[in-house]
């Protein structure tokens, strides 16, 4: 496939694991070496049409500040693709938990299906849950989609409600819309809420406050692609390092450079 062809891909893209996206963007800019000014411009239009991609504006953040954006762009798609944060959720979930979700959490749906002896109520969001719920049966994963009304009961009826962030900023995080909801429930009646943030979730404040902002523009009336979450409800990060209580700051902190260009709307 052309690069240029592989770009208009990505960016008509809806609904795909980050990952993938992240590596399908490492393998199309391999056709702008000696274009630096091309690679901005492809990805500001790239984190434009993908606001809720948290791993995705990390990547491109990161290969923008780079010497040789070129050269890392496929190690920093590997950091993402190889993630072990799934594997960390394995090992610290409890052994035949019910837990909650809402809509289609990639890295959490990896490490149930490993798992096979957890129980999955999934909130439906956008009919995500539907699916999740039917791939999770595929996969011989007893779980259950419940709607948007019964989230409370849910909740209350789960070991451990996880959250799996889109993106990370200062104080607050980016997650599919009914999180807040199930985050606030959770926490008011004492049921664990864990989130889950994996590689390249965790931007620096400008960023975020900018992928916020475009996610607010393309709200529907009262529904948005995703909604923020304060970070203060939740006791117990799972990311690249492994379960964390208490997370302190080094555990929310950056982990790219502030790449002011994605901050600007790209040339039409």
């Amino acid at each position: 496939m052309h690069p240029m062809e592989r770009l208009r891909y990505i960016a008509r893209a809806s609904g795909a694991d980050q990952r993938l996206l992240v590596r399908e963007m490492a393998d199309a800019v391999r056709g702008l070496r000696g274009d630096p000014a091309g690679l901005v411009v492809t990805c500001r239009r790239v984190v434009e049409r993908h606001p809720t991609s948290g791993a995705l504006w990390w990547w491109c953040a990161s290969v923008l500040a780079a010497g040789e954006p070129f050269r890392v762009a496929s190690d920093l798609a590997a950091e993402v693709e190889h993630d072990p944060t799934p594997d960390h959720l394995y090992d610290v979930l409890p052994d035949e938990a019910t837990v909650c979700v809402v809509g289609w959490p990639d890295l959490v749906g990896d490490a149930v299906m490993r798992r096979g002896d957890v129980r999955v109520l999934a909130v439906d969001a956008d009919d995500e849950g539907s699916s999740f719920v039917r791939r999770l049966h595929r996969a011989d994963v007893e779980a259950e989609v419940v709607p948007s009304a019964g989230l409370s009961a849910a909740v209350l009826a789960a070991d451990v409600v996880l959250v799996e962030a889109l993106a990370c900023g200062a104080g607050e995080v980016l997650a599919a819309t009914g999180s807040r909801a199930v985050a606030s429930v959770a926490y008011c009646s004492e049921v664990p809420l864990w989130l889950v943030a994996g590689r390249g979730r965790r931007l620096p404040d400008a960023m975020f406050v900018e992928m916020r902002r475009r996610i607010d523009e393309s709200a529907r009336g009262w529904v948005a692609p995703a909604e923020a979450v304060p970070a203060a409800l939740f006791g117990t990060l799972v990311g690249p390092d492994g379960l964390s209580v208490d997370a302190g700051p080094g555990e929310w902190a950056p982990e790219c450079p502030l790449a002011p260009e994605l901050l600007r709307p790209s040339p039409i």
